[in-house]
């Protein structure tokens, strides 16, 4: 079967619809090109351009320099249902919009320069800063060896994630090393190919190396305490706490394309040595059941997290700590049910759930990925838990 193809370039612009139904527009190009996601480890070009005029890499850029800033409850929709078709695809997607709100604390025509004039521009970026910026007149020679750099095959610009070297000594800002995210071309750099896994390989999550290559400081920015340029609401929020939204969404997303496709398959498959199909045991009746109920309660509580967190910015432009620790517990909760949702369908699925291929044991894999991530970490739970009990946090990841 032929794939979609890709929108034509005379579609209607991006701002005509909402990010959630231009999702929704290309969920079967996503679906179509899986197999070649999966394969090639990278978005097709043809797919990672759709989504580009799409306006979907930049729902975190301020619209005064050109992005769509859209608002975080409409970003998590839009990823959980990029996130159903495909995870490689939703995750390349979250990662670029939402890294793409450091924008917001940059020169506005260096920010411009980034992600607004150069042609489908997204920036991928490393989580870790090992990286050096030497400082020099004008900003800094940097060199990086960095990983975890998701799409930076497609990306046009990568992120070395930097500390600041003056005099041969990391420079300190108000008591701390100086961390900088220094934007390099993507022709200034050279992708090594470390991306070898059994889940979300088609996120392209590679390393990338830098040497000694200039970068004006205008074209830099700090990851902590820089003031913010441009942008509105959507800034009063912590990107960490962008981050675990959107990839708690795209966990929902996936868990429940699982218990479609189990419901596809329970109406044709005949277990061998029982009577009738797979629907109707009562150990699948149970089991979906089960799934049912922990996705919905599951993305229940993340879309109320997600409101309750808007809805607080946009009254008095700041968040409280009970809002983010909500957050961040809803983001990795919804992670963690997503996970156990698809290790029980795929246990009802029995021999038909362990082809390579297959849609439901690339869904297992993928999600036994997502659960690595920072963001899924368990030790969030012990950090909600001690908050909640009067003991001191670390509130660097919220």
């Amino acid at each position: 079967m032929n794939a979609p193809s890709a929108p034509p370039a005379s579609a209607a612009p991006a701002a005509a619809i909402s990010p959630l139904e231009a999702a929704r527009n290309l969920a079967p190009l996503i679906r179509a090109s899986a197999d070649e996601i999966e394969k090639n480890r990278e978005l097709p070009r043809p797919l990672f351009e759709a989504i580009a005029d799409a306006g979907l890499f930049l729902m975190g850029v301020p619209r005064e320099i050109g992005g769509g800033e859209v608002d975080l409850p409409m970003h998590v929709l839009a990823v959980e249902e990029i996130g159903k078709a495909d995870a490689s695809t939703a995750w390349a997607v979250n990662q670029g919009a939402t890294f793409g709100s450091f924008s917001a604390y940059m020169d506005r025509d260096a920010a411009r320069e980034v992600w607004i004039n150069t042609p489908r521009s997204v920036v991928s970026n490393s989580p870790a800063p090992t990286a050096k910026a030497v400082v020099v007149p004008g900003g800094f020679r940097v060199t990086a060896r960095q990983g975890f750099s998701t799409g930076c095959r497609h990306a046009s610009w990568v992120a070395a994630h930097t500390q600041v070297i003056e005099n041969g000594e990391v420079r300190q800002r108000n008591g701390k090393p100086e961390i900088r995210y220094c934007f390099v071309p993507k022709a200034e750099a050279q992708i090594i190919d470390t991306w070898h896994t059994r889940g979300m390989r088609g996120t392209g999550t590679n390393h990338f190396e830098v040497n000694d290559v200039f970068v004006p400081e205008k074209r830099t920015v700090l990851t902590g305490d820089q003031p913010r340029v441009s942008g509105g609401t959507r800034f009063c929020i912590r990107q960490t706490l962008a981050f675990a939204a959107g990839d708690g969404a795209i966990a929902l997303g996936v868990a429940r394309s699982c218990i479609d496709a189990f419901y596809e398959l329970a109406g044709a498959k005949a277990p061998r040595n029982l009577t009738g199909m797979l629907r109707d045991q009562a150990i699948s009746q149970f089991t979906v059941g089960q799934a049912e109920a922990a996705l919905r309660s599951g993305r229940a509580f993340l879309m109320e997290a997600v409101a309750d967190i808007w809805d607080e910015a946009k009254q008095t432009g700041a968040v409280s700590m009970d809002r983010r620790i909500h957050l961040r517990l809803a983001g990795t909760h919804a992670i963690r049910l997503a996970a156990q949702v698809v290790e029980s369908i795929y246990t009802a699925c029995g021999g038909s759930a362990i082809n390579e291929g297959g849609l439901i044991q690339r869904q297992f894999q993928d999600i036994h990925v997502i659960t690595q991530h920072m963001q899924g970490r368990l030790a969030y739970y012990e950090l909600v838990g001690r908050q909640k009990m009067g003991l001191s946090i670390d509130e660097g990841r919220l």
